[in-house]
């Protein structure tokens, strides 16, 4: 038995290694990998210059403010008084408002276009969905403020009545038992503008999981079907655990175009420079429309402290966009699924 191992041993070290192909590199395909390399630095030198160009532009405001300007609420750059600590605040509201509402609309129209659709609907359901991602968003902002608001008070109210208990709910001012009280308490909120922002992302990320959806396994889903399963318990089983990758890259990526929208947000709220962790009441701020407000009448300092804000705004939605394209990567290879 121990000379059986040892030849076993020998006859295994002797056997050549695997050769992996190789096929010859013709004209066309250096230059394509050519083109591609170019691409790719083009796409890092432009980010880079992109972050170059605020650093540079934000040190002024950098240098007078220090770290104070992640603490301080206030905007008053030309008395050296600013911060972007209410701005981000808002920007994270808004954005988790967003993503609240968006991925579980975004993650049901995925499912129902690969898995319940019927086959001759699908691709008017995929081309109304990319629609949705190009209307511009001023027209959201516009449709927001001037037909969503007004249907939305009622349920704000309802919200910040049976709700309020939570801090993130309580409203300041409301008076929940009168009919008759102001809604202005509720108008121009973070509740708004981040139904609005959800609107606008949950396209993307709808085409995100809906790619990743589509990759699960044919015969994981007829083994799941020939095991008795039902179609939600074929999906539950089998395309969730497969798609999770694209699921959580789509949600990062709504996020990181939520932490960025700015028309939109900008028509809806009314600004308000402290934070304000209360969701449903009136007043809200992002660092994108503090951008926007103030870029006409800022003096040259007034200009660095914006160019700060975008700084960190630029930070936020780079690591944002990263750790979600390198999930997406990851999902959209080798993912497996529990059947």
């Amino acid at each position: 038995m121990a000379s059986a191992h040892v030849e076993s041993d020998r006859s295994d070290s002797d056997r050549p290694a695997p050769r992996r192909p190789y096929a010859a590199r013709g004209l066309g395909d250096r230059i394509f990998r050519y083109q591609l390399t170019a691409s790719g630095v083009v796409v890092l030198a432009v980010m880079a210059g992109v972050g170059l160009f605020l650093l540079l532009r934000a040190g002024q405001a950098l240098k007078a403010t220090g770290f104070s300007f992640l603490t301080t609420s206030a905007w008053q750059p030309d008395v050296h008084n600013f911060g972007i600590a209410a701005v981000l605040t808002g920007t994270l509201l808004i954005a988790a408002v967003a993503v609240t509402i968006s991925v579980p609309l975004a993650i049901g129209t995925a499912l129902f276009i690969t898995d319940v659709a019927p086959r001759r609907l699908r691709y008017t359901l995929v081309t109304m969905v990319d629609l949705m991602a190009a209307v511009p968003s001023v027209v959201y902002g516009l449709w927001g403020l001037f037909f969503l608001q007004q249907h939305v008070i009622g349920l704000s109210r309802w919200l910040s009545t049976w709700l309020g208990w939570i801090p993130l709910f309580t409203v300041d001012g409301a008076q929940p038992g009168e009919p008759l009280a102001s809604d202005s308490v509720y108008t121009a909120s973070t509740f708004i503008a981040g139904i609005v922002v959800a609107l606008m992302v949950a396209p993307i990320q709808c085409s995100v999981m809906r790619e990743v959806f589509a990759q699960a396994p044919a015969g994981e889903r007829e083994g799941a079907y020939a095991l008795g399963a039902t179609r939600w318990g074929m999906i539950r089983a089998v395309v969730l655990p497969y798609g999770k990758g694209g699921i959580i890259g789509g949600t990062m990526l709504g996020l990181g175009r939520a932490l960025g929208e700015t028309i939109a947000v900008y028509l809806i709220i009314s600004p308000v420079f402290v934070i304000q962790p209360h969701i449903l009441q009136t007043g809200a701020n992002s660092v994108s429309s503090l951008i926007a407000l103030h870029y006409g009448d800022a003096s040259p300092f007034g200009m660095s402290a914006l160019m700060a804000a975008g700084l960190a705004l630029f930070l936020l939605t780079l690591a944002v966009n990263f750790t979600a394209s390198s999930v997406v990567a990851r999902s959209r290879s080798g993912a497996q699924s529990e059947a």
